[in-house]
């Protein structure tokens, strides 16, 4: 049984509100913290009309709905997480806003059983150094979106103690996931094999062999896969996605995952996919 009864997440986005919403779920009280409060209001207003959606088709039952809603509060203060087993950061893919953060809840957050950074690839070790406590820290790694992706990776630094990892694990079954234990390392399990992949899809459309329409189709009919790889890395975000290779090759120096020359281009441009509406692919906004 996981000991775990309220969790903390840092950041509103996509992800952490993801992760929010299975933890709220599996009856856990959750802490969501936000820079602003209108920006956490947001994620859990964002929450509500999701789950309502889900009312309406059938898939969720009204009183489920409000349970769930009302076991998740909403704050910009990281005091506030100071009650809290766990505390999972979900903020921007970079590495010197981690470890300012996990420095700070070092200090607030001195009884927590596990600090946790659902990070995709950047070093645990290197946030658990900034802490006085790095035997409590490790990696807690969902996949977008959480509440559908059953999929956890546990990333477990040098520094974690045997208790901060069986108490991440129990965390992750408790909601329902199927969690892996990955060592430390740029990309744990699923990036490591996903991004040299997407980034050789986009060699091969510079190369001229195909289309990104046709690449597309192409790993979707020929190898069952439910998306192609422009279309992938356009949901992951071309930003991420060229944050995840630049570690991947930090730690590797493999020429195979230098982003590609069109990857930087259009992130230069501001094209980042889905979340500006325009990547690969228009969106129309």
């Amino acid at each position: 049984m996981s000991p775990v009864q309220r969790i903390g997440v840092v950041g509103s986005g996509q992800m952490g509100a993801g992760i929010a919403e299975v933890a709220a779920r599996a009856g856990l009280s959750v802490v969501l913290r936000s820079r602003s409060r209108s920006a956490a209001d947001d994620a859990v207003a964002a929450l509500d009309r999701s789950l309502a959606r889900q009312v309406e088709k059938g898939r969720l039952a009204t009183d489920e709905r409000t349970a769930i809603v009302g076991r998740v509060a909403s704050t910009a203060s990281l005091a506030d997480l100071a009650g809290c087993e766990i505390v999972i950061e979900s903020i921007v893919e970079d590495l010197a806003a981690k470890r300012q953060l996990f420095t700070e809840l070092d200090q607030v957050c001195p009884h927590a059983l596990v600090l946790a950074t659902n990070t995709s690839t950047l070093p645990v070790m290197d946030m658990a150094s900034h802490t006085s406590h790095p035997e409590r820290v490790c990696g807690i790694h969902f996949f977008n979106p959480a509440p559908t992706m059953t999929l956890v990776e546990i990333v477990r630094p040098l520094t974690a103690s045997k208790s901060t990892i069986e108490t991440a694990r129990a965390f992750a079954l408790a909601c329902g996931k199927d969690p892996i234990d990955v060592q430390d390392r740029a990309g744990f399990v699923v990036n490591a094999l996903l991004f040299p992949y997407l980034n050789n899809a986009v060699r091969l459309y510079e190369r001229g062999t195909a289309s990104m329409a046709d690449i597309d189709t192409a790993m979707k009919g020929g190898c069952n896969f439910p998306m192609g790889p422009f279309a992938l890395l356009d949901l992951i975000g071309l930003d991420t996605s060229v944050a995840i290779l630049q570690a991947l090759y930090g730690e590797s120096r493999d020429p195979n995952v230098a982003p590609a020359p069109t990857l930087l281009r259009l992130v230069e441009a501001g094209r980042f996919g889905r979340k500006s509406g325009r990547g690969f692919y228009d969106y129309g906004r």
